[in-house]
């Protein structure tokens, strides 16, 4: 075969490959039709519905697929103790950090159409960050006596998807009152606007690009695609995003006929407590009721497994489900890749790119999964895991904070759903 037919064979190829990328969900006939054994699926049941049964967990959903094919969509448990309502499959979940994944799509979707490049300041756009400090010490007695430096650089958009920009969620003096916002939601009538000028204002923890910061740099993102877009964070992603994928069960604020799915906010103080409603109003009521108005794109929304679901196979998919096309397959892959150099995520060993952890060969939180997969979670106990070279997406949810043996529950799932893949 000449090169040039080569060539041309190769690309015919690569077409049909992305012709055929799942674009909906269906169920497999059995879970050997994509390599999984039923026996060891079914441990999965045994190990979820014993975590209900011993109150460490009030409901856990669950949603595994394999190019594109369903082995795996349960719920145990209840969606509220009080009137021991059985949990459902479309139960909607307050999914909190997974809202980044949508955020970052959102604005990478922008980022394509010309409107920024990576390693453009932000302050471009957002005139407040310009000259950002850094924090260099504090009167522990009052922290209103503190000493700043210049930033060696600017923060950039790179920096914000990838948790180097220097922003935590907390800070030695971010209980100051010029400096204090809403930790993902509030109640209040209070705009992201309002909210990220006094973020802006805030000195940084470290030098942009230094280091792995998690906190709220993707609230900050959240602001630039109001910017740069010219609509609401809310009303953008779900024109966007949300309603082009087909996650109709994903909002900021649900509307008055889902109220009624959203399931209850649950507290584990220790390792064998009782489950008791979480005491924090805000925590309970959001997103049903308030002023309904902050949207925060790190932490804000909430969704079902299901709709989840469906991102993680867009990310599968390079790009698309649903018949629609949102980044290009060249955009996804710079999302996969590292972007944090030799930094670490925490003491998990592992890498992040643009809004997804990368499990390292050496991960210390990833066990048996794939190394290359993707992942992150929720401050209220969920959690996806996208595995590119298996064409598996798996997802679990639960919702409860501080929760004692949350970590347990979420990296059992994991390890016993790759102990039932066979292939």
């Amino acid at each position: 075969m000449t090169k040039s037919l080569l060539f041309f064979a190769l690309c015919f190829a690569a077409s049909i490959t992305l012709a055929q990328a799942p674009q909906s969900f269906t169920l497999a006939k059995n879970p050997a039709e994509v390599g999984f054994s039923a026996e060891r699926l079914a441990r999965l049941d045994t190990l979820l519905q014993g975590y209900v049964n011993r109150g460490v967990a009030p409901c856990i959903n669950t949603f595994i697929a394999r190019k594109g094919k369903i082995v795996h969509h349960k719920a145990f448990g209840y969606s509220h103790l009080e009137g021991k309502t059985p949990a459902k499959t479309d139960d909607i979940y307050r999914i909190m950090s997974q809202t980044k994944l949508i955020t970052t799509i959102g604005l990478l979707m922008l980022m394509e159409e010309g409107k920024f490049y990576l390693d453009q300041p932000i302050s471009d756009f957002l005139p407040k960050f310009k000259n950002p400090q850094v924090l260099v010490s504090y009167d522990e007695k009052d922290r209103s006596r503190y000493v700043t430096r210049p930033a060696k650089g600017e923060i950039t958009f790179r920096h914000l998807l990838s948790h180097t920009a220097g922003i935590p969620y907390e800070t030695p003096v971010s209980e100051l009152p010029e400096f204090k916002i809403p930790f993902f939601a509030s109640l209040e009538d209070i705009s992201l606007e309002t909210v990220i000028d006094k973020l802006a204002a805030r000195p940084l923890q470290s030098d942009p690009g230094e280091k792995f910061v998690y906190g709220l740099n993707t609230d900050v993102a959240g602001r630039l695609i109001e910017v740069l877009s010219g609509k609401p964070l809310g009303q953008y992603l779900r024109e966007r995003v949300c309603e082009p994928l087909d996650m109709m069960d994903t909002y900021f604020f649900l509307p008055k006929e889902k109220i009624g799915r959203l399931v209850g906010v649950y507290s584990q103080e220790s390792k064998g407590s009782p489950l008791t409603p979480h005491a924090y109003d805000v925590f309970q009521k959001y997103p049903a009721e308030g002023a309904r108005k902050l949207t925060m794109g790190g932490a804000g929304m909430s969704s079902t497994i299901s709709d989840y679901a469906k991102l993680c196979q867009f990310i599968l998919n390079k790009g698309e489900f649903n018949g629609k096309r949102l980044l290009a397959p060249a955009t996804v892959e710079m999302m996969s890749a590292n972007q944090i150099g030799d930094n670490f995520v925490w003491d998990r060993m592992d890498k992040f790119g643009l809004g997804l952890q990368i499990f390292a060969p050496n991960t210390h939180y990833g066990d048996n999964a794939t190394p290359g997969s993707l992942m992150w979670g929720g401050y209220f106990c969920t959690e996806y895991t996208i595995d590119p070279k298996r064409e598996l997406a798996i997802l679990v949810f639960t919702n409860m904070q501080p929760f004692a043996q949350g970590t347990e529950v979420l990296r059992k799932f994991r390890i016993m759903v790759y102990a039932a893949l066979l292939e």
